[in-house]
């Protein structure tokens, strides 16, 4: 028996005694905690693999056991030394996937909070069939669909004649040439709607919103939601981007792209920040903590030295990220092909043959996409 599976064993033979049982878990809250899950893992109707297997019928699967999905040498072994999922040993492997299985690809760090780790478990019981069939759930549902809410906006289509719709679009009368092509299909959007979507911010600050966080806080936030994939440091876990250092190595043969060393504008981190992570619970971060990630970044690049450094909507502008200079304007419409209108060149267009000097499956630039169990590569279990 490896020591990994003898670790984990014990570890789930104590927390007997301290862990609850799943049904004191809140399945409901742990819905909200499995979003942290699911840029790797499906659960529900229709569930299919993604970078993870998906989940639904966990419990009492050994682990490694889908055979149409390709785990981690470390977690077939681990199966095959007698590892079963359950409440125990699925609540240690969340809290510390690394921990549990020595040479598992899960590059998630692990829940930290009991609460957290209780509800999740309880949320993915609702999908094992044995779990189900005691609460009368369907295992691939969990719980019945909610309704979908009712918008306070009034419904175009319902309260407006189609010609109507077609003037009002065309901005014009009906009796012009044109005018009459409308759908009538839909409803304006609402104030609300809009200013959800309009959240991009320019590299002046415009677009910003009301907030500030610390170099502090911001590592706290690091840590806890940043640092299983991009590392402690922002060095990059396995191949995971890397967010900092770098510095000087743009004339490299293989340049360090980051934030201190390539990147123009502030206003594309936080922006980015912002809207797309952490990855899998996008768009969960408040403007504060967005604002405390990005100092945090600034701080990391040696950007900002102050650990007490402040950034907010009125000094963000003041903040220049040392490449910008290297960046320059669009001017390709002044290269002679582009000035003259000519037509783009699309057969014969070099002397010699092409000549392809390397395929991405060998370059492996695509993390799990080749046989590379022991490295993190962005792959889980």
């Amino acid at each position: 028996m490896s020591k990994s599976r003898k670790s984990l064993l014990a570890a789930a033979a104590a927390s007997l005694l301290a862990l609850p049982a799943h049904a004191q878990g809140d399945p409901d809250n742990g819905a909200q905690v499995f979003k942290k899950c699911l840029a790797c893992h499906a659960v529900g109707e229709n569930a299919k693999h993604k970078v993870g297997p998906h989940l639904n019928d966990l419990f009492g699967r050994t682990a490694g056991g889908l055979g149409d999905y390709k785990y981690s040498n470390a977690m077939h072994e681990a199966g095959e030394n007698g590892l079963v999922w359950e409440d125990e040993t699925l609540h240690d492997y969340l809290a510390d996937p690394r921990g549990a299985v020595k040479g598992t690809k899960m590059a998630f760090a692990g829940l930290k909070k009991e609460d957290e780790l209780r509800d999740v478990v309880a949320y993915l019981r609702t999908f094992s069939s044995e779990d189900a069939a005691a609460t009368g759930a369907s295992p691939v549902s969990g719980q019945e669909p909610e309704p979908t809410p009712q918008s306070d906006a009034p419904d175009v289509a319902a309260t407006e004649p189609a010609a109507a719709q077609a003037v009002a679009a065309a901005g014009g009368t009906a009796t012009e040439p044109g005018v009459g092509l409308a759908y009538g299909l839909g409803r304006r959007a609402t104030e609300d709607e809009v200013a959800a979507w309009d959240i991009d911010v320019r590299p002046d600050g415009m677009g910003l919103p009301d907030g500030s966080g610390t170099v502090g806080e911001g590592d706290m936030l690091f840590q806890e939601q940043c640092a299983s994939c991009h590392g402690v440091f922002g060095e990059g876990a396995g191949r995971w981007p890397v967010l900092a250092g770098g510095q000087g190595t743009l004339t490299d043969e293989r340049p360090e792209k980051t934030i201190g060393s390539f990147w123009p504008y502030l206003s594309t981190v936080f922006d980015y920040i912002r809207r797309a992570m952490p990855f899998g619970n996008a768009h969960s971060l408040t403007d504060d903590e967005v604002y405390a990630l990005t100092a945090y970044l600034l701080y990391m690049n040696d950007v900002v030295a102050d650990e007490e450094f402040e950034l907010s909507k009125e000094n963000f502008s003041e903040i220049e990220l040392p490449n910008a200079a290297n960046f320059i304007d669009d001017d390709r419409d002044s290269e002679p092909h582009y000035a003259a209108k000519a037509d783009p060149c699309m057969r014969d267009c070099k002397d010699t043959p092409a000549e392809i000097v390397m395929r991405a499956r060998i370059l492996d630039v695509t993390p799990g996409s080749v046989d590379d169990d022991g490295a993190g590569a962005g792959a889980v279990d």
